[in-house]
């Protein structure tokens, strides 16, 4: 039987301070379980950018048939994450508040490699422009362990 020895920790999401908890999140947010997709936003800059995790684990239902013997991640809910993390760079704007913001649409979202359950899905999503107060578009990125999970351009809608 193998000895396992631990190395000192690098630095990673998991290390850093949260920014926001769910409980917060679920202040800017409608989603609840089971299709809240983001635990906790460890890095934000107002209005502009945030980072969001997702601990990925074998409980959540999805993986009851996708894929039986081979768990993988949807990569509809990697996108809908992606596009939960981006809700809350958009619910903090001034000009939204009061507003429901809508998933709109997507743009060459690609996906690079499976996401499975024991994986950190760590996504980063930039606002990239909100257009007479109704549309707006972001850039979203998704990794496991620095490698590239996801990423595409997202569009959103806000509506009263």
């Amino acid at each position: 039987m193998p000895i396992l020895t631990h190395a000192a920790p690098t630095p990673s999401v998991e290390t850093s301070s949260t920014i926001l908890t769910v409980e917060e999140i679920q202040k800017l947010l409608p989603h609840r379980y089971p299709f809240l997709l983001v635990d906790r936003i460890v890095e934000y800059v107002a209005g502009e950018r945030a980072v969001g995790i997702k601990n990925v684990t074998f409980n959540e239902p999805q993986f009851q048939g996708h894929f039986p013997g081979r768990a993988i991640m949807p990569g509809v809910l990697i996108v809908e994450a992606m596009a939960q993390v981006g809700g809350v760079v958009l619910m903090q704007r001034p000009e939204v508040q009061g507003k429901l913001s809508l998933f709109a649409g997507m743009d060459k979202v690609r996906f690079r490699r499976p996401v499975v359950p024991g994986d950190q899905l760590v996504m980063t999503v930039e606002l990239l422009c909100v257009k007479q107060r109704r549309f707006g578009k972001m850039q979203a990125r998704a990794e496991v362990n620095g490698q590239l999970a996801s990423e595409g351009e997202l569009m959103f809608s806000l509506v009263d």
